[in-house]
């Protein structure tokens, strides 16, 4: 059974930063894509970062793009997201997600890819107040 376990969200004021944990097991990791996405209230769900889980390729939203940092630990089966410079419009709840095993092996765009993350995580809670 495939689980994400996402920690370290909090409160912050603006400018501060955070740095999530997104842990996961019962998972093949390699050749997978992991991603960030987040939902605030009233608003659709927003892919934030993504990456490549046997290579280096990652996607940002250009919301994040110079702000956030999506990196990985193989040997831990763990996926982080560096969040620095945080704005009061990135508070949200943040979930990890993932791809069906093998999914990223293919050649396949980003867009194309966050349409089809398939594992979720139950979510961590962000908030950056002004």
């Amino acid at each position: 059974q495939v689980q994400l376990v996402e920690s370290g969200g909090g409160s912050v004021q603006a400018g501060g930063s955070l740095r999530l944990s997104c842990a996961a097991s019962g998972y093949t990791y390699s050749s997978n894509c992991m991603g960030w996405f987040r939902q605030a209230p009233g608003k659709e769900r927003e892919g934030v970062a993504a990456i490549y889980t046997s290579g280096f390729s990652t996607y940002y939203a250009d919301s994040v793009k110079g702000r956030f940092t999506i990196s990985q630990d193989n040997a831990k089966n763990t996926v982080y997201l560096q969040m620095n410079s945080l704005k009061p419009e990135d508070t949200a709840m943040y979930y990890c997600a993932a791809t069906a095993a093998g999914y990223c092996r293919g050649a396949r765009t980003w867009p194309v890819v966050l349409r089809n993350f398939v594992y979720w995580g139950q979510g961590t809670q962000v908030t950056v107040s002004s």
